[in-house]
């Protein structure tokens, strides 16, 4: 039986236009498309995104290809331990011409934020990106002044190197509505990758095919993507897993977890099933969107005991038993 959805006539030209984003930034990524449509579903949700891999992965190219297709202006800002908060939000400057001070905005002034290698910054860094991501407003020669709208940060982060970084507090990682992890290319998609970029012929760059204002247009539409209560009471139970896995019937997880995940992860799974569903051009979610980002939501906001990390047991592996053992509505 067909499910009526009222709402997929008035979301096909939106989705469309995200369609066409995602091709667009794969004329110049190869492979990657999780990863494209994994940070449009942050961009939708309003959610900042944090990516991890190894250096070379295209974790870069990527977040300056989107920020291109989308239109927006683009900041990208190289974190180092010298960095102070005023190189990121800016600072007064003296004019000795006129004798007065005026306001330099940093790049955290931008609709597209890229924060490399967010971990080389000291915490004072960190915590005044992390503000503005919150607040979505930063404080600046004694007046508050609004961020762009739409306002995106795609932070990168090293994992196989520790000397001379500042590990992100758990509470500041929670503000990231998603973290992705990359992974090596296949054997084909790596053959691709050298003859595309193995050459001294102009590399393909991304163009311009919509604007932020049709970003904020879409995410009005993501608000209206219906959420079945059943199915935010499935998101709850999932959560409330990584706290009680005990009382879910997941005994054996009790040992593994520290503490788990804040009702800031309920919101944020729900909200990133909404614009899941809104790229799969439906007007409501269902539980294969919560079931697809619920480890991207997750893996970030689970603390493991140090007997899981003795283990080797990873937050992947407890969110997997969570999936596979909790009723699906």
């Amino acid at each position: 039986m067909t499910v009526a959805d009222p709402l997929a006539a008035r979301l096909a030209p939106h989705r469309d236009r995200f369609a066409e984003v995602a091709r667009e930034v794969g004329r110049v990524l190869v492979g990657q498309h999780a990863l494209v449509e994994k940070m449009l579903v942050g961009l939708l949700a309003d959610g900042h995104v944090l990516l991890e891999g190894v250096p070379g992965l295209a974790k870069s190219l990527a977040a300056q290809s989107l920020a291109v297709a989308l239109g927006g202006t683009f900041r990208r800002i190289q974190f180092t331990p010298d960095l102070l908060p005023a190189d990121l939000v800016g600072t007064q400057v003296f004019q000795p011409k006129t004798g007065e001070w005026t306001v330099r905005e940093g790049p955290i002034f931008g609709h597209f934020v890229l924060a490399d290698e967010i971990n080389r910054a000291p915490a004072k860094v960190q915590s005044a990106l992390l503000e503005a991501m919150q607040e979505r407003q930063v404080s600046l020669a004694g007046e508050t002044r609004k961020l762009p709208e739409p306002f995106l940060v795609l932070a990168t982060q090293n994992p196989i190197e520790h000397e001379g970084t500042y590990a992100l507090p758990e509470a500041q990682v929670d503000r990231f509505m998603l973290k992705l992890l990359l992974d090596y290319p296949s054997a084909e998609e790596e053959f691709a990758i050298v003859g595309r970029m193995a050459t001294n012929r102009a590399k393909p760059v991304a163009r311009a095919v919509t604007t932020p204002a049709a970003v904020l247009e879409a995410r009005a539409l993501v608000d209206e993507v219906h959420v079945e209560e059943r199915l935010v009471r499935y998101v709850l139970a999932l959560v409330a897993a990584t706290r009680q896995p005990k009382a879910a019937g997941l005994e054996a997880l009790v040992p593994w977890i520290r503490f788990g995940a804040s009702p800031r992860a309920s919101v944020a799974l729900t909200q990133a099933a909404r614009a899941h569903a809104f790229l799969a051009g439906r007007g409501f979610a269902t539980p294969h969107d919560v079931r697809a980002l619920a480890p991207d939501v997750l893996r970030h906001r689970i603390a493991m005991s140090f007997e899981a990390m003795a283990d080797g047991i990873t937050s992947e592996q407890v969110i997997a038993q969570l999936l596979e053992r909790l009723p699906v509505p």
